[in-house]
């Protein structure tokens, strides 16, 4: 274990997620304004409320002019983070662990993208010459590297090709069910089985219903001292674990490497259910966000974050083990599938849907099982096989002793 984290030393009072989309009549900073303001609304807090600030964005501007000038934010510290796909969560992480060190009171985080109208295909990214992450990331596409898992997952397990396309087609089929009930949603049409099964191919197995999309979005969180949260709200959030892990990216070099699990997703599982003392993932989190970028990352994330036994995460998939109505409801808001990726907000967005079902404020034609008494973790996975970072949060509405 790499970190003693911080469980129940900082809790979540508010939060605010826009619709994701294709915003075309506006820019991240009117994306922003409107995630900071939903995030203030039901608080009474003023921006000037806040102790320091933390923006995640990957593409959207660099430093933390990129927010303090669009909100008139001043005289405050205003801090820019990026860790690709982790983007979002990464200024999470940084504003729970600075308010839980006693520099701060109150902190918030803001993650956004405005992606659209850049050009930005979320096929391939640009390299910065020199930084050290411009090998297979640089020169293959996102698609290209995920459809490796495929194939291996069905050699390493005895499934056959026609039983993995079901068991994909399956978990696209699922969030995209789940996304047309959230009006929060890009995509907001179920989509029938036949129609993902048949979609023309992008890379490898991995057909148009397989990857997810790029949209624009943002969203926001004010963190506070868990002793102060009931000052803000009735039913806070308490932050029970934030597990950040980065590999060495040497996954694409080594022959051994096996193209069925992400070590760093389990490395950070494993971590974030240690600093929340959870021993049985399976009944314990009553819901889980995770980074559906490929319905195929989907399916190796079950056997990862301990949600299914190895080699076993297809055929509970194909049961309905992850369903809204199933053992353990993965993505219910519908994911990456059907909110797009907007790399900076995607973190936090996950979040939000956490901060909707545990408080029991989500639609009721999507609200999971009961969840009193149990957890929501969020998983963001930033990079691709072999060469990626792994965030996993556990929070939770009651504070231990």
């Amino acid at each position: 274990m790499t970190s003693h984290g911080i469980c129940d030393r900082v809790a979540i009072v508010s939060m605010g997620c826009t619709p994701f989309g294709e915003h075309w009549d506006k820019g991240a900073d009117d994306l922003m304004l409107d995630a900071v303001k939903a995030t203030l609304a039901p608080t009474g807090l003023a921006l000037q409320d806040m102790d320091a600030f933390w923006l995640g964005t990957y593409m959207s501007g660099i430093s933390g002019l990129t927010m303090s000038r669009p909100l008139r934010i001043s005289g405050k510290p205003v801090s820019r983070v990026e860790n690709m796909c982790a983007t979002g969560s990464e200024a999470l992480r940084s504003a729970c662990y600075a308010v839980a060190s006693g520099a701060y009171d109150v902190a918030m985080a803001v993650g956004v993208e405005k992606l659209k109208d850049s050009g930005y295909s979320g096929l391939t990214r640009a390299s910065i010459p020199g930084d050290g992450t411009g090998g297979t990331l640089g020169t293959t596409t996102a698609p290209a590297n995920f459809s490796l898992l495929g194939p291996a997952y069905a050699e390493k397990y005895g499934v056959s090709q026609s039983e993995l396309k079901d068991v994909l087609t399956r978990i696209a089929w699922k969030n995209h069910q789940n996304g047309a009930r959230n009006p929060r949603a890009q995509f907001r049409k179920e989509v029938a089985p036949e129609t993902i099964a048949r979609s023309p191919l992008v890379a490898g197995n991995l057909g148009v219903f397989d990857c997810s999309g790029v949209s624009d979005g943002a969203a926001a969180a004010i963190v506070v001292r868990a002793e102060d949260a009931h000052r803000y709200c009735e039913l806070p959030l308490y932050v029970k674990a934030l597990s950040l892990v980065t590999g060495a990216a040497d996954g694409n070099v080594d022959p051994n490497y096996d193209f069925t699990s992400f070590p760093e997703v389990v490395a950070s599982a494993r971590e974030a259910y240690a600093q929340a003392g959870v021993t049985d993932p399976r009944s314990e989190i009553a819901m889980a966000e995770v980074h559906d970028c490929f319905t195929v990352t989907e399916l190796v994330l079950m056997e990862d974050l301990g949600f299914a036994d190895r080699g076993m995460a297809w055929k509970e998939c194909a049961a309905g083990a992850f369903d809204l109505t199933g053992r353990l409801p993965v993505n219910p808001d519908g994911g990456l599938k059907a909110f797009g990726h907007p790399v900076g907000a995607s973190g936090l967005r996950m979040l939000f849907e956490c901060w909707l079902q545990l408080r029991v404020e989500a639609p009721a034609d999507r609200r999971i099982p009961d969840p009193r008494g149990r957890l929501g973790l969020t998983q963001n996975l930033g990079g691709g096989p072999g060469e990626c970072v792994s965030f996993v949060s556990l929070v939770g509405t009651e504070r231990g002793a």
